[in-house]
């Protein structure tokens, strides 16, 4: 083996690891939304601003849409978790995570840059795993 592709595979190996615990962390991030919307275990912040109450109080009038969220943000932080399915994980956020975006930039734009954080996080998700979603394309 050459110096050069030595020093790829530790490249590799390093950028594999980072990758895990960012998608571990965004996945536990996720699947805790997700068990909040069933069991109200975290407190809702007393300074949220009036027009977020209105959406939030809006969105428990449609009375299957927070469980099917919350459904969606527990199945897609667990693919996210493992390596193997991590790209289907990485897809079936997304759309979560563009209302999450949009719900900052419309409603709440104090919550925006972990927004943005996240949201870059899940595109890294999907153009690391850009070769699995080629065949949908094709």
């Amino acid at each position: 083996m050459t110096g050069l592709h030595v020093e790829n595979q530790k490249t590799n190996t390093i950028k594999k690891k980072i990758l895990f615990g960012v998608s571990l962390l965004f996945g536990l991030l996720f699947i805790n939304g997700g068990l909040n919307k069933f069991f109200h275990y975290m407190p809702v912040p007393e300074d949220m601003p009036e027009n977020m109450v209105k959406v939030m109080t809006a969105f428990m009038t449609i009375t299957w849409l927070m469980p099917l969220i919350a459904v969606v943000e527990i199945v897609g932080g667990i693919l996210v978790i493992t390596n193997k399915y991590r790209a289907l994980g990485a897809i079936v956020i997304f759309p979560v995570m563009i209302g999450i975006l949009l719900t900052h930039i419309v409603n709440a734009p104090s919550g925006l840059p972990m927004a943005l954080v996240l949201l870059a996080v899940n595109l890294w998700m999907i153009y690391e795993n850009r070769e699995k979603y080629m065949p949908l394309v094709k």
